[in-house]
């Protein structure tokens, strides 16, 4: 009968594997190491923006909205992946994503995931069609992902046009929104030729930036002064959009009173027309003469004034290096005061150039600098000015703003190129005090594309197709033979 062998494992067996037990210990702590570090980077991480023109991150004005806001937000794109802005959809919704656990985002694809856009659709309550929702405290809004994109003529060249993306303007507008328990009232004046924002013309209306205001939660009305007793206690701006007849004097006292009650005016004023506004103005420091900037080194066809170097507020900030354009502008002239607490601070916007200089006499077909009756540049266009505390002297009392303006065409339908709309929506903002959204301009939708032919598509394929695996092929085989070696 045999007897059972018993293997008696030697020493070397033994050796061998104790190295296979550790090597498979040191591949599970690896892999326990890796998953921790992967655990706490998902936890604490920082972001960095590489790109040229940075369309990705989000502006400081949006971080502070996004701060002030006191509950959690949920955000749901029901968008289609062919849509021509899904990307930057996407994109934009990552960014609002990444700040913290206040945010969190959902993108639905309608074509795909019917039964999830169904049930949103039903939730809030939507019409139909591709939008973005935000959700917070209980409310909602719906922004059609159509008003993401906007086109306006290029400054360069008029007949041509360029496309904008405004998500992250719509987006933190209507966050802010959530804060406010109404909308503040905006009133164009009517009755005296002024622009009107419920006209669609592309001259003289001002539907499109009427349009941007509602976009910007604000409620837009028209106000005929000349059919009411005062101004709306609810009002808070009023604007002046190039009006061509003269105020009669008790709609100016209108007017004036409401300035000296910390009222806001927005006055837009074309050259070459005399509304009877002139002394109320000169009150707040300001002189409108008849005359025209001329400036040959801001102008293309004599008539228009492009404007890139602004002055340092918080209104022209934004738009260093952008360019604006105004029409036949007149001189906005700051008066000089004596020393007094109570005294408008008057800072001009944006002038001519030192070579430009307001022209006395407009009808003159090859105006020329007369030292005796004009005046050198550099002239102002547009002026700020505010009433209020004594600076560095803290209180709560609301300051009189206004905003004059030489130009009133800058702003109409087919006029909004370049900076021009962000200029005016600025100009807004500050006098409303709504200092969070002065610097959320609209991105120009230029992607960066590498066009390649079909050779240099070929020579990429082999590249990084057949060339770099099969270097690391080679370099694994010479590795194996030279051990076995």
């Amino acid at each position: 009968m045999l007897s059972r062998l018993k293997i008696i494992p030697t020493p070397e067996r033994l050796r061998r594997l104790a190295a296979r037990g550790l090597i498979v210990l040191q591949v599970l702590l690896a892999i326990l190491i890796f998953g921790m570090l992967n655990n706490l980077a998902g936890r604490h991480y920082q972001r960095w923006h590489w790109e040229h023109q940075s369309r990705r991150q989000l502006s400081n004005q949006t971080l502070r909205i996004l701060d002030a806001m006191p509950g959690r937000i949920r955000m749901t794109a029901l968008i289609r992946p062919s849509n021509p802005v899904f990307h930057r959809v996407s994109i934009l919704l990552e960014e609002y994503a990444t700040q913290g656990d206040k945010v969190s985002v959902e993108i639905i694809h309608p074509d795909r995931d019917m039964a999830r856009a169904e049930e949103c659709i039903r939730q809030y309550e939507l019409p139909g069609g591709e939008c973005i929702v935000i959700e917070t405290g209980g409310r909602h809004r719906a922004i059609p992902v159509a008003d993401l994109v906007v086109s306006e003529p290029m400054p360069e060249h008029p007949n041509d046009v360029r496309q904008l993306f405004r998500g992250e303007q719509l987006l933190s507008g209507a966050l802010q929104a959530f804060s406010q328990s109404t909308w503040p009232a905006v009133y164009f004046t009517q009755g005296h030729g002024e622009h009107s924002p419920e006209d669609f013309d592309r001259h003289r209306g001002y539907s499109h930036i009427a349009a941007r205001l509602r976009d910007a939660n604000l409620e837009v009305a028209s106000l005929a002064l000349g059919e009411t007793r005062a101004i709306p206690n609810n009002c808070a701006l009023l604007i002046l959009a190039g009006p061509t007849r003269e105020f009669l004097p008790f709609e100016i006292a209108l007017i004036r009173d409401y300035l000296n009650h910390k009222g806001r005016v927005l006055a837009l004023l074309d050259a070459r027309i005399r509304t009877g506004l002139e002394p109320l103005f000169r009150d707040w420091g300001v002189d409108l003469t008849d005359d025209i900037i001329v400036d040959d080194a801001l102008t293309l066809s004599g008539r228009d004034l492009y404007i890139t170097d602004y002055s340092d507020h918080p209104i022209t900030a934004p738009l260093q290096g952008l360019a604006s354009v105004f029409y036949l502008p007149r001189s906005i002239r700051p008066r000089q005061f004596y020393a007094g607490g109570d005294k408008p601070v008057i800072t001009p916007l944006f002038t001519s150039t030192p070579n430009g200089w307001a022209e006395s006499t407009p009808d003159d077909p090859a105006p020329a600098f007369d030292p005796q009756a004009d005046l050198p540049g550099p002239v102002p266009l547009a002026v700020a000015i505010e009433r209020g505390p004594i600076p560095g002297v803290h209180s709560q009392i609301r300051p009189t703003r206004l905003v004059v303006v030489g130009d009133s065409d800058f702003a109409a339908n087919g006029s909004l190129a370049g900076a021009n709309s962000d200029f005016f929506l600025n100009a807004v903002h500050w006098l409303l005090e709504r200092e969070d959204l002065l610097s959320l301009p609209a991105q120009p939708m230029t992607d960066f594309q590498i066009v390649v032919n079909a050779r240099q598509l070929r020579c990429c394929f082999g590249l990084i197709v057949v060339l770099w695996p099969a270097l690391a092929a080679a370099c694994g085989l010479i590795a194996g033979w030279r051990r076995r070696t």
